[in-house]
């Protein structure tokens, strides 16, 4: 999956080997909500706007594979599984049904834990504590779930992802050749945004929640936790302004040292991919920039740089692979 300011593409592998890429037009909210572009809300936007990708591309990955099944169920003679596709309100419904997952297991399950453990929620302790355990249920989470084989496969297409855009940003040929040359780790990567966030939850926490709010130790905990619900709001803004500070000066030791725990984090979250699946992610990188500079004139270096791939897109996985490699 990837995206371009104009352009949301994603690319399949089917069973026979061939490449399906579905590309469509990405205009943000805040194209028609301008505000919502300011500082220290954008980053909101971004990471909701990101889970609707995310969801609807899952979708269409997995109808890609049910056309496989219902081919293969065809040829057995077997019943055909039907299609079911994930229309704009279930995929907004799976949305709030994981936000409200996230919520409870990285804002109010580490509140009441550090509650448990006896810190004062006035104090320093309990943010730094409260910060830990978010810290903890994160890394138990994606290092639980990468023993699951398909997951595996999911780390594993998130290094090429990363590789194809440093080959990109590094102006090199779009190759296999070229992108296995390239680290799995990506400083604007998701991950870094998750482990900022709960860095910057832990100071703008210290500092607003300090003090007593209501009397009766349970109120003024429940009174806290609804008010670190909307917070996480900033939070975000705040984690994805130090983002985009990454990609705007990679080289300033500050900005190194401050996505260093994200790119550690990656370690768990990546994998080093195989040649066809770096051939997926070169093909959706390069159809992304390509899209978008048919509308922008001061991309044509992509026009050029991915020119001959549609030759590769229904190709068999091994010959294709081998060409690029070549």
């Amino acid at each position: 999956m990837m995206r371009s300011p104009s352009c949301f593409v994603v690319a399949c592998r089917r069973a026979d080997g061939s490449i399906v890429v579905r590309e469509d037009r990405w205009r943000s909210i805040w194209e028609k909500v301008k505000f919502l572009r300011w500082p220290f809300l954008r980053g909101a936007v971004v990471l909701w706007e990101t889970l609707h990708n995310g969801m609807s591309a899952l979708s269409f990955a997995a109808n890609v594979q049910m056309e496989d099944e219902a081919l293969k169920a065809k040829a057995e003679g077997k019943p055909i599984p039907r299609k079911d596709e994930m229309g704009a309100g279930a995929i907004t419904r799976m949305m709030g049904t994981a936000l409200v997952l996230v919520l409870a297991f990285f804002v109010v399950l580490p509140h009441l834990l550090t509650w448990l453990l006896g810190f004062k929620p006035e104090s320093v302790a309990f943010h730094l504590v409260d910060g830990l355990i978010k810290l903890g249920v994160l890394v138990a989470y994606v290092a639980g779930i990468s023993l699951l084989p398909d997951i595996r496969r999911v780390y594993q297409y998130h290094g090429a992802e990363h590789k194809a855009i440093a080959t990109y940003e590094a102006g090199e040929p779009m190759t296999v050749a070229a992108a296995k040359g390239h680290s799995r780790f990506h400083p604007r990567c998701g991950t870094s945004f998750l482990l900022i966030v709960i860095l910057a939850s832990v100071l703008i926490f210290a500092v607003t929640l300090k003090g007593r709010i209501a009397e009766g130790a349970i109120l003024d905990h429940l009174v806290k936790i609804l008010i670190k619900l909307p917070l996480m709001l900033p939070v975000a803004g705040i984690a994805y302004e130090l983002i985009k500070l990454a990609g705007r000066w990679p080289r300033s030791p500050l900005v190194r040292t401050l996505v260093a725990p994200g790119l550690w984090l990656q370690r768990l979250t990546t994998r080093e991919p195989d040649e066809p699946q770096l051939e997926i992610a070169l093909c959706a990188v390069g159809r992304a920039l390509a899209r978008t500079a048919e509308r922008d004139a001061t991309l044509t270096r992509a026009l050029t740089t991915f020119r001959g791939y549609d030759e590769v897109l229904h190709a068999p996985a091994a010959r294709s692979a081998e060409a690029l490699h070549a």
